[in-house]
């Protein structure tokens, strides 16, 4: 595909329509920048936080995991330096009244009507609300701009209830807020968006080898991740983010950035905290084999989910060209290569005839899948079409039942990638699918 930005088209267009974006509030005109996740948008958000919940949480020995609230005391935000230093450069247009990230702008102009800027100033990016009958200063509170404080304010808690020992993490799924200035790019950017955080906790380092171990690790860890996921190598880029630039709690932060249809931006994000915010919100450890007591120091790796499914679709959508029923000819088709455990449905059940002794055994060996797998079952429409609709899905693994199965028990499987078609008997399906996925 020449054009990447018709490419990212194709996508949203495709989103809606098979059912895994749609626009927020749409029926009622939409909510700038709002998008609601859709039955195959939903599992693949399911898929994604499970996997990584498996991988990093249930698969160490060294990490447990919380929900924490979505509104804290304000004091939080205080002790963290939200309140204070959570903020970006904001230009407001004299003339049409449109605001700008300053740091964004090209020239001293409005980029949409040509009208003449305002001065810039510091926008807090929390988005606030009220607690209670009134709506004062007194009642003001925030959403969570990040899940990472959650973790900070209850680590004395997680120590006494838990017993964990140093060097250990704490890992949270959760939606954060954040009142961005200029949202935008589909999902990349959104004012209500979900993370996947860990905050590792290590000693006090004696020298810089010992903190920068820890995060060459979680590097590898975050890269291996990348790959699971299907996305190529050679589409992601590690930035080093230049000291001028670093989050005020950040000694040392890496973008892993990915090659999106807009431009290269940042997919993830892996930072070394040192001891800001413990030491802010007074929180010690006590060695219970020194008796020492001290502010432990954090790596923290972040993953943002809409990022992390909206990377796999870019990653994932192809074009080819793929035979047809006639000899020779080939039909342009579109098909999500998602991985297999990533794919929102991972099979298809689909019976040549709508009869009711074909339908009897489709409907049968669909249901005995679900209770392992995602299913879909479709009778409309040629098999043509119907392969077609599963491949623009990500589905790995279509069955097919014709009037054959009904005495030799056997159904064809076919293959998303290769469309290679095999024909097996029902009593092994089940064995077949679980080594292939």
């Amino acid at each position: 595909m020449d054009n990447k930005l018709d490419k990212m088209d194709k996508i949203v267009s495709l989103a809606k329509r098979r059912g895994f974006i749609y626009p927020g509030s749409e029926i009622y005109g939409g909510l700038q920048n709002a998008w609601d996740f859709g039955p195959l948008g939903a599992e693949m958000k399911m898929n994604i936080k499970t996997e990584w919940w498996n991988r990093f949480v249930r698969g160490r020995e060294d990490m447990v995991g919380v929900d924490t609230a979505l509104i804290m005391n304000n004091k939080v935000w205080e002790a963290s330096g939200h309140i204070a230093g959570f903020t970006d450069p904001l230009s407001e247009c004299v003339k049409c009244h449109h605001r700008f990230r300053t740091d964004q702008l090209k020239s001293q102009e409005c980029p949409d009507c040509g009208g003449g800027l305002s001065e810039s100033r510091q926008f807090n990016m929390m988005l606030r609300t009220y607690l209670g009958a009134t709506e004062d200063k007194s009642s003001e509170v925030y959403f969570r701009p990040e899940t990472a404080q959650g973790m900070f304010v209850n680590f004395s808690n997680i120590i006494d209830s838990s017993r964990m020992k140093l060097p250990f993490g704490i890992a949270q799924i959760g939606k954060a807020f954040r009142n961005e200035i200029t949202p935008g790019n589909y999902i990349f950017r959104t004012r209500e968006f979900e993370q996947m955080e860990i905050e590792y906790f290590i000693p006090i380092p004696k020298k810089d080898a010992d903190w920068e171990e820890s995060f060459e690790l979680w590097r590898v860890a975050m890269q291996e991740w990348i790959a699971h996921t299907g996305i190529k190598a050679s589409e992601i880029h590690e930035l080093d983010v230049p000291q001028n630039e670093l989050a005020h709690y950040s000694k040392k932060t890496i973008d892993f950035e990915y090659d999106f249809p807009f431009g290269r931006k940042e997919l993830y994000g892996l930072a070394y905290r040192t001891d800001f915010d413990l030491k802010n919100h007074g929180l010690k450890y006590r060695d219970s084999e020194t008796g020492q007591e001290y502010y432990p120091h954090v790596i923290e790796p972040t993953f943002g989910v809409e990022r992390a499914l909206l990377a796999a679709m870019c990653s994932a959508y192809t074009e080819e060209d793929a035979p047809t029923a006639e000899d020779g000819e080939t039909d342009k088709r579109v098909v999500m290569k998602f991985p297999a455990w990533l794919a929102p449905i991972k099979i298809a059940v689909l019976p040549l005839s709508k009869k009711e002794e074909l339908s009897r055994i489709a409907r049968q060996l669909a249901t005995d899948l679900r209770k392992k797998f995602s299913v879909m079952y479709d009778e409309t429409q040629s098999i043509g079409k119907r392969y077609r609709r599963q491949d623009e899905i990500g589905t790995p693994y279509c069955i097919t039942i014709d009037f054959d199965s009904i005495t030799d028990n056997k159904v064809t499987i076919r293959d998303r990638d290769t469309m290679r078609q095999e024909r097996i008997n029902t009593a092994v399906v089940l064995d077949y699918i679980q080594s292939n996925i």
